[in-house]
This record gives C-alpha cells, sequence and structure tokens, in this order.
C-alpha cells in the first residue's frame, strides 16, 4: 500500500508500471516537432464524425482502445478507467466512452486532468483494488475554442499571450507489472489563485499552482532538480513557463536546466503561429504518450516529474469578474522501481 509521508505525497510501496501508453494528434500537432512520435495524426477534425464534439469523443476513444490493444489486453481487462477533458459535464469522455463497458470514474482537473488520472490510477493499483486501470484525456482546438472563447467563424483576434488548444489525446493502462516505466511517487496539489483573471494568459494564472507542488514535492521526498532528466509542465507556454522558473528560483530552487513544458514542445514558434504556445488537457498527455514515455522506456531517461497544469476556470465566472484558480498534480515516473533507501 502507498505510504503517506506528508498530507500531500506518497511513495508507492509496490510501484506500478505504466503498462502500455498511446497517443493521438490533429493535423497541426503533426505538423509540429513531434509529429511523427505520435501513433496516429488525424488530418480529420472531425474524426469522421458530423460535429466537432463527436470528434472529440471519437479521438479519446481511438486513443483508450489503442494503449488497451498495445498492452496485449482488451475492454474487459480494465477493472477501471479514469477519464475526464474540457467540455460541460465532461461530454467527450461520457460519450465517447459510453460504450466500452469499462468501470468509469470521471473526473475533472481542466488541463491538469492527466496527471490527475495517473496519480488516481497508480494510488489504486498500489493499494491493491485495481488490477489494470486507464487513464485518459483528450482536447479538441474547435470545441475548445466555441465553449470557452468565440465561435471560429467570429475570427477573434487572439493576444499574444494566447495559448493554442491541441486537437490531441493520450491515455495510458496502469498495472502491477515489473516493466519499467514505473509511477513511484505522487503529490497532490492545492487550488492556489493569485489573482490573474485574463483568460488570454492562463500561463500566469497557472504558474503558481505548478510552482507549489513542484516544491512540495521535492521537499517531501528530499530530491533535487538535479535528480530529473525532466521537470515536465503541461502547458504553461512561454509566459507561464518563464514565470515558473522565476518563483521556484524566488524560494531557492533552479529548473531552468530540466524544465520541460508540453506546451512550447508541441509546436514551432517559427512556422506555426500559436502565440504563447499549445494548451488543452490532450497538450500534456500526448507529449507524455508520444515523447517521454518512449524515452524512459528505451532508456533514454531515467526520472522525470510530470506536473500537468489545469486553470479552473468557466466562462461565466469568468464574465462576472472572478479571478482563475489553477490546480497541477505531480508525478514522479522512473526507469526503477525503487527509491533511493527503499
Amino acid at each position: 500500500m502507498a505510504k503517506k509521508i506528508t498530507r500531500n505525497t506518497f511513495i508507492m510501496e509496490n510501484p506500478p508500471t505504466i503498462h502500455s501508453f498511446s497517443s493521438t494528434v490533429g493535423k497541426k500537432e503533426g505538423d509540429g516537432p513531434l509529429g511523427t512520435l505520435f501513433d496516429e495524426v488525424s488530418a480529420d477534425a472531425y474524426f469522421g464524425q458530423k460535429t466537432w464534439e463527436q470528434g472529440e469523443s471519437e479521438l479519446m476513444k481511438r486513443t483508450v482502445l489503442r494503449a488497451i490493444s498495445k498492452g496485449g489486453l482488451v475492454p474487459d481487462d480494465i477493472d477501471y478507467m479514469f477519464a475526464g477533458d474540457l467540455l460541460n459535464q465532461c461530454i467527450t469522455s461520457t460519450y465517447g466512452l459510453r460504450d466500452l463497458n469499462i468501470p468509469f470514474l470521471g473526473i475533472y482537473g481542466a488541463c491538469s486532468t492527466m496527471s490527475e488520472g495517473l496519480l488516481l490510477a497508480s494510488l489504486l493499483t498500489d493499494c491493491g483494488v485495481g488490477g489494470n486501470v486507464a487513464a485518459v484525456t483528450s482536447s479538441h482546438f474547435c470545441t475548445a475554442e466555441r465553449q470557452f472563447r468565440f465561435p471560429l467563424s467570429y475570427g477573434a483576434v487572439r493576444t499574444p499571450t494566447a495559448q493554442w488548444t491541441c486537437t490531441a489525446s493520450g491515455a495510458v493502462v496502469v498495472s502491477p507489472k515489473t516493466v519499467s516505466p514505473f509511477i513511484r511517487a505522487v503529490t497532490i496539489g492545492k487550488i492556489v489563485d493569485l489573482g490573474v483573471a485574463d483568460a488570454n494568459n492562463m500561463g500566469a494564472a497557472m504558474a503558481p499552482a505548478a510552482a507549489y507542488v513542484i516544491k512540495t514535492f521535492l521537499q517531501d521526498t528530499a530530491m533535487e532538480p538535479s535528480d530529473f532528466d525532466a521537470i515536465i509542465t503541461g502547458d504553461l507556454g512561454t509566459v507561464g513557463s518563464k514565470l515558473l522558473v522565476e518563483l521556484l528560483r524566488g524560494d531557492g530552487i533552479d529548473i531552468s536546466k530540466c524544465h520541460r513544458d508540453c506546451g512550447v514542445m508541441m509546436f514551432d514558434p517559427e512556422t506555426q503561429d500559436v502565440h504563447a504556445g499549445g494548451s488543452g488537457c490532450g497538450c500534456s498527455a500526448s507529449v507524455l504518450c508520444g515523447y517521454f514515455l518512449p524515452k524512459i522506456r528505451a532508456g533514454e531517461m531515467k526520472n522525470i516529474l510530470f506536473c500537468a497544469t489545469g486553470a479552473l476556470m468557466s466562462t461565466t465566472a469568468s464574465q462576472q469578474g472572478e479571478s482563475i484558480p489553477s490546480v497541477s498534480h505531480a508525478v514522479f515516473i522512473s526507469a526503477e522501481s525503487r527509491m533511493s533507501g527503499n
């Protein structure tokens, strides 16, 4: 059973493995620097469906089924599934996964959903409750723009701090196997709100939540940034990434040499006009499953700290003048199953 060492942090007694994983992205993401690493790049924004919302459900369904299949499993082998997305009532997850007949736990952490799902899946597995537990999330540029900003046909001008919601999905199957990569520890974040209210500057809103969970994890585990090949944030973009490094440096923590942000990695700023970078639940999920996990399995990386970041906003609250609360959770993923001294 996972060992609770502080209020926030758990160390796995029998670290579960990320048994299999998969990623799917849209055309713009496929044209980026990581395009060849994803399992599927779809040129069709509708994914063969009639609406963008139905298309995002198909995107998520394809991704989780491929993750299950890559592990030599079928849906009936999955004990539980954590899933969430950005749309109201998480309809991408509920409509997309309704036919799989897998016990379902819907979660919402905005763009932090992948780290939340991984965290919960690993705790459930290490405690012996789950055998094979899936975690999946997605986002879609067209569905998110319609819900959170403006109809695409309106042609609104994007501010320099704005980010591009990725059409992407990532899925993993966590199980009590003995094959790398392993989930060795997790830290549950808290809601942090420093008063940023600009929905076009979510990197600035989310950076303090990422700083809190990274600092907490390092303090609780007595680890250093130098212990990691990469400390990964979900989608702070260029603006939020700079703020994160500055915030942690103020606390005496320097992550500048190992920090990687999935929103920055997804697109080429010279050839793809995405302003401050990528965002969306599927941004960090697809980059984790398409880039980082294969590197750990191949022995090219040893330790990563995955901290997807989420802005817990709604259009109604924003229009009423509310600020944007944010959250981030940390998941320590390693090629080795044991922490020092364990």
